[in-house]
C-alpha cells in the first residue's frame, strides 16, 4: 500500500520564491486565534472583495444556483448567492482553524450527530466509504471526524512544496495516514480492512473512462464518476455520506452523518452514479449556502451539447 512519506520542513522552503505562502501560513495561524466573531465577520469582507476581483467566479455561482435551483425566484436566487460568497471568504478562516486549531477547541465548536451508524459498521467489520462534499467548510469537518473516528484521508500533493507542507501537516492531524488519489489498490486494500476512507465524487472530473451522465439537481446531464461504485463493488464497504453545517454566526458547528446507503445499486455504474447524485444532494441541502459553488460543477458536457456556462 503506497503511502504518502510525511513532508518535512527543509531549509530550501525559505527561498524567497516560497515567502508568500510562509507569510499566508502566518497571517492564517494568526487569525485563527482570533475569536470567532471576529474571524466571521473578516471572513464575510473577504468574501465580498473576493467576487468583486474574481468576476468570473461570480458569475459561476450565479450561474450554477439558476441551473440547479430553477425554481427559486430571482429574489431567492440572489439571497443564496450572496450567503454563498460570505461563506466563500470564511472558508479561508475555516481551514485554518481547521489546520491550526488545538483539539478541544474543535471539540468546544463542533457537534457530532450519527456516530452510531459509524461504530455499527465498523462492529459488522465493514469498510466505510465517507461519501464527503466540497463545502467550505470540509476541511474542518474533516478534522472533527478524525477527532472521533480517524480514518484514510485521499490526497493529491500541492505542486507548491511549501504549500503542501502545511496542507499535509493540517490534514494527517484527522488521519491515520494518507495515500496518493490515484492509489486505487491501497484505497481497496483499506476498505477490505474495514478502514474509514474519505471520498469525494460531487465534483466535475472530466470525461472518460470512469465518468458517466447522470442528473444532479435540475441539471439532467451532470458528468459524474463511477469510482464509487467501484471502490464499493471491489471491497464490500458501505457509502455513508455526512454533512459539515455551521449552524449560526457564533461558530457552532454540527457534523452530521447521515444512515447508511445499504440499497447502493451494486454492479450498475450508472444506476450508482445518479443514486451517489441524490446522496449528494442531500448533504448539500443540508446547507445550500455553505456548498462550493464557484466550482464548475457542469463543464463537461455530451458530445454535441454547447457548454452551461457563458
Amino acid at each position: 500500500m503506497r503511502k504518502f512519506t510525511e513532508p518535512t520542513f527543509r531549509r530550501t522552503l525559505l527561498h524567497p520564491r516560497y515567502w508568500s505562502v510562509l507569510i499566508l501560513m502566518a497571517v492564517m495561524y494568526l487569525l485563527s486565534w482570533l475569536p470567532y466573531f471576529i474571524q466571521f465577520r473578516l471572513g464575510q469582507g473577504v468574501g465580498r472583495l473576493a467576487m468583486k476581483v474574481m468576476s468570473s467566479r461570480h458569475e459561476t455561482i450565479k450561474q450554477n444556483i439558476a441551473l440547479c435551483f430553477p425554481d427559486l425566484s430571482i429574489e431567492e436566487q440572489q439571497r443564496l448567492i450572496a450567503q454563498n460568497i460570505d461563506n466563500t471568504g470564511l472558508a479561508l478562516f475555516e481551514t485554518a482553524m481547521a489546520w491550526f486549531w488545538p483539539d478541544i477547541r474543535v471539540e468546544r465548536h463542533v457537534k457530532v450527530e450519527g456516530l452510531e451508524y459509524v461504530d455499527q459498521l465498523q462492529q459488522q467489520g465493514k469498510g466505510i466509504l465517507l461519501i464527503a462534499v466540497h463545502s467550505m467548510n470540509l476541511e474542518l469537518g474533516a478534522r472533527a471526524f478524525g477527532l472521533n473516528r480517524p480514518g484514510v484521508g485521499v490526497y493529491r500533493p500541492n505542486n507548491n512544496p511549501c504549500f503542501d507542507y502545511f496542507q499535509f501537516k493540517g490534514r494527517i492531524r484527522s488521519n491515520k495516514y494518507m495515500l496518493d488519489r490515484k492509489n486505487v489498490k491501497g484505497m481497496l486494500k483499506g476498505l477490505k480492512q474495514g478502514e474509514i476512507l474519505w471520498y469525494a465524487p460531487d465534483q466535475d472530473y472530466g470525461q472518460g473512462r470512469n465518468s458517466t451522465f447522470a442528473p444532479l439537481f435540475a441539471v439532467k446531464d451532470a458528468c459524474t464518476t463511477t469510482g464509487t461504485s467501484l471502490l464499493v463493488d471491489a471491497s464490500g464497504a458501505v457509502p455513508l455520506p455526512f454533512a459539515m453545517i455551521r449552524n449560526n454566526d457564533n461558530g457552532q458547528y454540527t457534523l452530521k452523518i447521515f444512515p447508511p446507503l445499504f440499497d447502493f445499486p451494486h454492479k450498475d455504474p450508472q444506476a450508482a452514479a445518479a443514486y451517489i447524485n441524490k446522496a449528494v444532494e442531500h448533504s448539500i441541502m443540508a446547507a445550500p449556502s455553505q456548498y462550493m459553488w464557484l466550482h464548475r460543477r457542469f463543464k463537461t458536457r455530451p458530445e454535441g451539447e454547447k457548454s452551461l456556462y457563458h
